[in-house]
């Protein structure tokens, strides 16, 4: 998910809570300048990415609703001395960010957990600025039927409340997004366990804009 270039420097703090399946900001050409939203931010590592992308003239907001996560990026925050980055508590069903002040938003493997993902849709659409995208990396399901969303175990390793890509484009068409592109980067998500049955998912980059 991220090389050894990407890592270096980062609080071990940092890397140790990520739990991601991709790596959105390797993918999503982020430029100098530019205001950034991670939704489900946990330990920070994707925002301390994106933040050496947009430089002192960018801001990168992390958003999570839990109250742990939200004090661990802060302290790793801290320790790398960085002023660009800020963390939000909230949830992304219900952002607490303004209208049009996001130029890109990326999540990694979050956004499948969601019980309201049309909700995640809009309101990403929504503190979008015309013209803005996002860039997530999240699990898909391989059948329509998809993994159980009460099994515990799903939920622990991030399958939970996956959708089929079809499913997942029909919300995010619904909210207003243009040109959306799905990526396959993963073949099973679950592979590298062997002791856990099959979860016919795999992990996905997902790409699409807001109309300018």
């Amino acid at each position: 998910l991220y090389n050894e270039g990407q890592l270096a420097g980062l609080p071990a703090e940092s890397i140790a809570a990520s739990a991601g399946c991709g790596n959105p900001t390797a993918l999503a050409g982020l430029q100098p300048g530019e205001r950034v939203l991670d939704l489900g931010s946990g330990g920070g590592i994707d925002c301390f990415l994106a933040s050496q992308q947009v430089g002192e003239t960018g801001k990168v907001t992390g958003l999570d609703m839990t109250p742990s996560m939200l004090e661990l990026a802060r302290a790793n925050k801290a320790k790398l001395g960085i002023t660009n980055v800020d963390f939000v508590q909230g949830e992304m069903e219900k952002m607490p960010i303004p209208d049009s002040t996001v130029d890109v938003i990326i999540s990694n493997c979050v956004v499948c957990l969601s019980p309201d993902k049309d909700a995640v849709f809009t309101e990403s659409f929504r503190v979008l600025s015309p013209g803005g995208r996002i860039h997530l990396s999240d699990v898909m399901a391989l059948t329509t039927d998809g993994p159980s969303v009460s099994s515990p175990e799903d939920w622990v390793s991030c399958t939970a409340g996956a959708e089929h890509v079809d499913v997942y484009r029909d919300r995010l068409v619904r909210a207003g997004f243009k040109d959306i592109e799905f990526t396959s980067e993963q073949v099973d998500y679950m592979d590298k366990h062997p002791e856990r049955p099959p979860t016919n998912t795999a992990g996905y980059k997902v790409v699409a804009h807001k109309p300018a």
